[in-house]
């Protein structure tokens, strides 16, 4: 297959594009920057957020970029004939719903929408679209979860936590999600479908720190935090330009179960998820 990958520097694509390559597809890839590495790949330099984006001649996309920047750019990949898209939404769609932060819902209706029009730009132009929302997601040390969290115990030598942090969490390998493109492509029922992506074990919040504790080789320490505590800090946070989507919902959803069914993943295309084993970055 000739295929496009956006997204291609993000930590699902530092994985699918040498397993594309194994494949012997012929693979193109976008970044603002030239980037060097094997010249099997074709990297051209372009804004995967402009719908004026020169498109190379391929038949299949996968976009690993941002879900809502995709409605835009689809018609013209399907106008040159384009005829299989695999996306990355998020299961946030489901939590950030129904959260008490108004810029979590703004997100969370983007999402459903961004999804919704893929569908229907593909089905208008007979191209098989496929869905993706995995959950967290960890594995290339890109992170905003696993990865600051290791950071801050690193730094800090203590983790905080709000309450019991009993909610289960499902942390999904990057390497997984890309194998799961990999095999989604060619599948014929993971055509017009959309699938949450989740790891292959739940664990408490709690019992996730305390893992990641270990892999730092740190003894585990937790300190108790009170929400009122944990509004400031997070208000603190998103003063940082990288930390601007920080807010005291996220400390509220450590005890909150966000818990998915992959069962249809894995009977379309074998998707086969590994346990939650960080390693120290």
């Amino acid at each position: 297959m000739r295929i496009l990958v956006t997204g291609a520097t993000s930590q699902v694509g530092s994985f699918l594009l040498p397993r594309l390559l194994r494949d012997g597809h012929e693979l193109f890839a976008i970044s603002r920057r030239w980037r060097d590495g094997d010249n099997r790949v074709k990297w051209l330099v372009d804004d995967v957020s402009s719908p004026q984006m020169s498109w190379p001649p391929v038949d299949t996309l996968i976009h690993i970029a941002p879900l809502r920047l995709l409605p835009d750019l689809l018609p013209d990949f399907l106008a040159k004939g384009g005829r299989r898209v695999i996306c990355f939404g998020t299961t946030s769609r489901y939590s950030k719903a129904v959260s008490g932060d108004t810029t979590e819902r703004a997100f969370a209706a983007e999402q459903i929408a961004a999804e919704s029009k893929v569908a229907e730009l593909c089905e208008d132009a007979s191209a098989a679209w496929t869905v993706f929302r995995p959950t967290l997601i960890y594995g290339a040390g890109m992170d905003r979860n696993v990865t600051v969290i290791a950071k801050f115990i690193r730094r800090f030598g203590v983790f905080p936590l709000f309450g019991a942090a009993s909610g289960k969490r499902q942390p999904v390998h990057a390497d997984d999600l890309a194998a799961a493109c990999v095999a989604a492509l060619t599948a014929p029922q993971a055509f017009n479908a959309s699938y949450n992506l989740a790891g292959g074990e739940t664990l408490t919040y709690r019992q996730m720190v305390n893992r990641i504790f270990v892999a730092e080789g740190r003894t585990p320490r937790f300190l108790p935090i009170p929400l009122a505590a944990f509004r400031v800090a997070m208000w603190c946070m998103s003063r940082i330009p990288r930390f601007k989507d920080f807010n005291a919902e996220m400390a509220r959803r450590m005890n909150e179960d966000l818990v998915f069914d992959s069962s249809d993943a894995v009977r379309d295309f074998s998707f086969a998820p590994r346990n939650f084993k960080p390693e120290r970055l």
